[in-house]
């Protein structure tokens, strides 16, 4: 691990055979950037960082890898966004994805094959989400994968619930003169759906199996749930240099209600996010992929990014 200045602020490093992994631990615990060396002496990102980022601005860079915690997605209240009911009854804030993507860290440990850091609450964040916890995230980087751990430890006195995850910034396509519609993807679910302006889930009609390139008109914001398998995959349509990403199944928070979530900005954004969440958006309303840690117990969620 190196600490590096990059446009003026300090980040680390790491070099992993042909990977190199460029985060700030501190600063919502980002991953920012993963690129590899190929063959030939070029190097392809897969995980996208804009060159031109707004430090100034960390929340809200389109890159990297955003932790989404405590609940991933939009949370509605009676169809108001940007609320959620307690389990005490209370309707308090919730911004959407959460408060820790741009959230303060503290650094608890980094070596050569990552990292750990720990959230440090502030009082905008006890006002959403008033308990006494612990949440960390752990990187551990290789040569042609990472591995992520969402971590809550339960320190209160009652039973707390999160729906966590994350907002992976996938470079795509990363091959020039390729399209978005010359990538195909696989995903290991038995329902597709998307969130209605009431907070509801709304399932698709029948034939969205069908639809497994990311140039389709409607493809953001599709909810992949009801999971048969733990792996989904994605790559050009010959079948080489495939993306897979996993939920790890020794979690606790693994299960077939976890969801795999499409997202992009636009028709030329040069990524497309390929999101692991713990469960559907709005998990406090419908309660679908929502979790609880026991007082005194410690749970997590984590995911394995692989190019092999």
């Amino acid at each position: 691990m190196q600490r590096i200045d990059y446009q003026g602020w300090e980040l680390h490093r790491w070099n992993c055979g042909p990977s190199t992994f460029l985060a700030d631990p501190e600063k919502g615990a980002r991953l920012m950037n993963w690129n590899v060396r190929m063959s030939d002496g070029t190097y392809r990102d897969v995980i996208y960082w804009p060159e031109d980022a707004n430090f100034d601005d960390f929340t809200k860079v389109r890159g990297g890898n955003p932790i989404l915690f405590p609940f991933a997605g939009r949370t509605l209240h009676k169809g108001r966004t940007g609320q959620w009911k307690a389990p005490d009854g209370e309707v308090r804030p919730m911004p959407q994805n959460g408060f820790a993507r741009g959230a303060a860290f503290e650094l608890i440990q980094s070596d050569k094959q990552g990292f750990i850091a720990e959230l440090r609450p502030d009082a905008t964040m006890k006002a959403s989400y008033p308990y006494d916890y612990a949440f960390r995230v752990s990187y551990t980087f290789k040569d042609l994968s990472l591995q992520v751990l969402l971590e809550l430890e339960n320190r209160d006195t009652q039973a707390l619930p999160w729906c966590a995850g994350h907002h992976f910034y996938f470079a795509l396509p990363w091959h020039p003169g390729l399209t978005r519609a010359d990538y195909r993807f696989e995903a290991p679910a038995k329902q597709c759906c998307k969130l209605g302006l009431d907070g509801a889930l709304q399932t698709l009609p029948k034939g969205w199996a069908e639809i497994n390139d990311f140039a389709q008109d409607g493809l953001p914001d599709q909810i992949f749930t009801k999971l048969k398998g733990d792996c989904f995959r994605f790559g050009p349509r010959g079948g080489e240099e495939d993306i897979s990403i996993r939920i790890l199944p020794d979690c606790p928070a693994a299960s077939a209600n976890n969801a795999f979530v499409l997202w992009t900005e636009g028709n030329e954004s040069p990524f497309f996010c390929v999101e692991p969440w713990m469960g559907p958006p709005n998990a406090a309303g419908h309660e679908r992929g929502l979790h609880h840690v026991a007082p005194n117990e410690t749970a997590s969620f984590g995911v394995e990014v692989s190019l092999v």
